[in-house]
């Protein structure tokens, strides 16, 4: 059973945590574990149809962000990795920073000091020198920083298949099988 932590922080683009939570629920041997934050909980409401609580429905379990004693708070807990999605330029300054005073970064952390696969989908533009200064910070620590940018070679033909290029790409940087997007076949 493959455990797998996903943080929705307070950026704009909640959609794509939502939709990995989905995939996750349907992908057979992986185990959900959900940090959902108070600022993802505000923008899921601006930005989706969906309430926290049928998002929370989606994982395995749930993780409440200021819970610093939860099982995902530590090394001992084995996990396959973590996927922030999407990650707030607050967010990823505080794991740059290991500033670990809620869960979320918490776990974070842990998933860098065990050398475990964190995948970052950090959702701002433009970028400036800080937020690029961050992002090498958490690089440099053993981190993936995944932007969602879209690719058009499989012809995407709705904002869900855009959505679900850039879910895919993070659940290969944590080995999870799946058929989201067509790949790049060559010529």
């Amino acid at each position: 059973m493959k455990r797998i932590i996903v943080g929705i922080s307070g950026a704009s683009g909640t959609i794509y945590g939502i939709r990995l939570l989905e995939v996750l629920k349907e992908t057979e041997g992986v185990e959900s574990h959900l940090i959902l934050s108070r600022g993802a909980r505000i923008a899921m409401q601006h930005e989706t149809s969906r309430t926290p609580d049928e998002v929370e429905a989606l994982a395995d379990h749930v993780h409440a962000p200021e819970n610093l004693a939860a099982a995902v708070s530590s090394g001992s807990f084995r996990i396959e990795g973590m996927i922030v999605a999407p990650c707030s330029m607050k967010s990823l300054s505080m794991i740059a920073n290991s500033l670990n005073d809620n869960l979320l970064i918490r776990a974070a952390d842990v998933t860098l000091k065990e050398r475990r696969k964190l995948v970052l989908i950090p959702r701002e533009t433009p970028l400036h020198l800080g937020h690029l200064r961050h992002m090498i910070a958490v690089t440099e620590m053993g981190g993936v920083i995944l932007p969602p940018v879209p690719s058009f070679y499989h012809q995407p033909r709705s904002i869900e298949d855009i959505i679900d290029q850039t879910i895919g790409k993070a659940l290969d940087q944590l080995g999870v099988d799946h058929q989201l997007f067509r790949r790049w076949g060559g010529g």
